[in-house]
């Protein structure tokens, strides 16, 4: 493995770019948010334990991860048991065949670091890959459906690199248990149920899928059950060999077939392709935040970097004072993350292809920056645009075109020796590419490059290359006091994670709410312009007041899936969103 020198910076791709240079393909970002609602805002428990604890969007894949610490398993074995579960039970939002980032921290060392197993383009893709035969880029599920937009997943990878530098157990225990729930069967929960209304049109282009989601032609229902003994069989590879079978054996070999043999938009991975893949070691972006360090995700994730932002340009406003009720404490929040994303659309990419500038989070260039939020309105829309970075390079600084879809899951895990990882781990879109591989879906996480690969004067940042990692905005996050962590977060939801992620940072340090509290908060982001608000929620409340500051307000179905744990002097307080299945446990 390799370990980046590059400074890490937050991912680009969001549902729809700031400044874009061209306009939108056919599908609106309201085409690509899930079809679910908001189940209510009325908060979860709140979890208390002493020594661990684990948070994670399915209680099945909590209790997994539970039950693997309590064999005596490091945070990392339990983080393999989550993920394997999750891959079985959530099929939709994460799994083996997808990718993922991760910041651990060592309990004994009091290190952080963080491991990159984002997925990698095929070495034989060049920049107009999701461009039609005009030189147009592609509606978004025209791109998406099929083999063209599947990566080389890391998942399986990242999992086999955790057990090895941080385990404490065979490979086989953690993944023991969703072997046992893949062949004695599992029930179908009402989420994956309701979003597979949704997907008959999409799902039946491959007979894998359609077979197992739709078996004698009708959607699974809440409640059935389902069993999936490819998926068995795959994990007892895993148990025996290692990742290896997933990138030079009979899982590569599957997953080419399926993406080279896809009857209407076939994709070019190769063996080669997999054989070369590594997850990166990289440099955590931290950043100062009131008394605490702010870590995330560097690039190709934009999460660590936008994350950052954000909490840097509201420093110098008391928003404590303010609080939660308080339409100027957004007016800041939302003009400060339209102002990251202006920097994250332009600069942020792989660093193993792009020189992405050092000094986006530094002290002296966020205080200038700052300065654009000293008005009582809205930020015009002409003052939001990318900033000048002491180190910023003069050779790739165009705005590009990308999307990223709502899917994607979080956990959090906290073990009694000190070890805490919070992992954010996606195949992008509900349901990845549509194609269905040794029991489990693929990813699209190649339509997360900027669609277009040039703008008015040369290269977009996040263009389509050969063997590239596409920008994200995954933000798994590790905040630490005194050296040590106090909270761990993160959140599903496409481009909407950076500001889940910042908002909540701000309650928890800001506005001091409990962790649930914090997490349930009605959601209100800005990262284009409108200012959406959270429809079935209180956010609603905020319309008439932000409308008066300038924005234009839409209501909207934010569903994020929040997950985290607080770390207090009487041990550990988690809780997970109430927009979603999860669940925390705790000893």
């Amino acid at each position: 493995m390799s370990k980046s020198v590059h400074v890490a910076l937050p991912v680009l791709a969001a549902l729809l770019s700031l400044s874009v240079t061209t306009s939108a393909p056919a599908q609106q970002a309201s085409d690509l948010v899930a079809p679910e609602a908001a189940t209510g805002l009325q908060s979860a428990p709140l979890v208390r334990a002493r020594e661990s604890m684990v948070v994670s969007a399915n209680p099945l894949a909590t209790e997994a991860g539970m039950a693997i610490l309590r064999r005596g398993g490091s945070a990392a074995d339990a983080a393999i048991a989550v993920q394997v579960v999750l891959g079985l039970v959530e099929p939709q939002s994460s799994g083996l065949g997808g990718g993922a980032f991760a910041l651990w921290y060592d309990g004994a060392m009091g290190d952080l670091t963080s491991y990159d197993a984002r997925e990698t383009a095929p070495a034989s893709a060049t920049p107009d890959l999701f461009l039609d035969d005009n030189g147009e880029p592609l509606p978004f599920f025209e791109a998406v459906v099929g083999g063209r937009s599947v990566g080389v997943p890391g998942v399986p990878l990242l999992l086999e690199l955790l057990a090895e530098r941080h385990g404490k157990l065979d490979l086989s225990d953690s993944l023991a248990d969703a072997i046992d729930l893949a062949e004695r069967g599992f029930t179908v929960s009402p989420r994956l149920a309701g979003l597979l209304e949704a997907e008959a049109g999409r799902l039946d282009s491959d007979p894998a899928a359609s077979s197992y989601f739709f078996p004698d032609g009708a959607a699974l229902a809440a409640g059935d059950e389902l069993r999936n003994g490819n998926y068995a069989n795959v994990l007892r590879s895993f148990a025996d060999e290692g990742a290896a079978p997933f990138y030079r054996g009979d899982p590569a070999a599957a997953i080419v077939d399926a993406v080279a043999n896809h009857p209407s938009n076939p994709g070019a991975l190769t063996l080669d392709d997999f054989a070369g893949y590594e997850v990166v070691e990289r440099e955590p972006v931290c950043v100062p935040y009131r008394d605490f360090e702010v870590c995330g995700m560097g690039p190709p994730s934009s999460g660590g970097m936008a994350v950052g932002q954000i909490l840097g340009l509201v420093e110098p406003h008391d928003l404590r004072a303010l609080g939660a009720d308080d339409v100027d404490a957004w007016r800041l929040i939302g003009d400060a993350t339209r102002l990251a994303f202006a920097d994250r659309n332009r600069y942020l990419a792989d660093p193993d292809f792009v020189d992405v500038p050092s000094g986006l989070v530094d002290a002296t260039y966020l205080t200038e920056r700052a300065k654009l939020l000293q008005i009582d309105e809205a930020l015009p829309q002409d003052k939001v645009v990318a900033g000048e970075p002491l180190t910023r390079r003069t050779d790739i600084i165009q705005d590009g075109l990308s999307y990223e879809a709502p899917a994607t899951s979080h956990f959090v895990i906290a073990d009694a020796e000190g070890n805490v990882i919070s992992v954010t781990s996606s195949i992008e879109n509900a349901f990845g590419a549509r194609l269905m591989a040794n029991g489990y879906l693929l990813n699209n996480q190649l339509t997360d490059f900027s669609f277009l690969p040039n703008g008015d004067s040369g290269p977009v940042a996040n263009r389509v290359e050969a063997s590239k990692r596409p920008r994200s905005s995954m933000s798994p996050t590790i905040v630490l006091q005194d050296g040590k962590p106090i909270y761990a977060i993160g959140s599903p939801g496409g481009a909407t994670i950076i500001p889940y992620v910042a908002k909540t940072l701000v309650a928890l340090i800001d506005w001091q709410m409990p962790m649930n509290e914090a997490v349930a908060l009605p959601h209100l982001a800005n990262i284009a312009g409108p200012y959406w608000l959270e429809a079935g929620s209180s956010a609603e409340n905020f319309a008439p007041a932000l409308q008066a500051l300038g924005y234009e307000t839409e209501m909207r179905e934010l569903n994020s899936g929040l997950h985290g744990i607080e770390f207090t002097q009487s041990g550990l307080e988690g809780a997970a969103d109430p927009r979603r299945e999860g669940t925390a446990l705790g000893d």
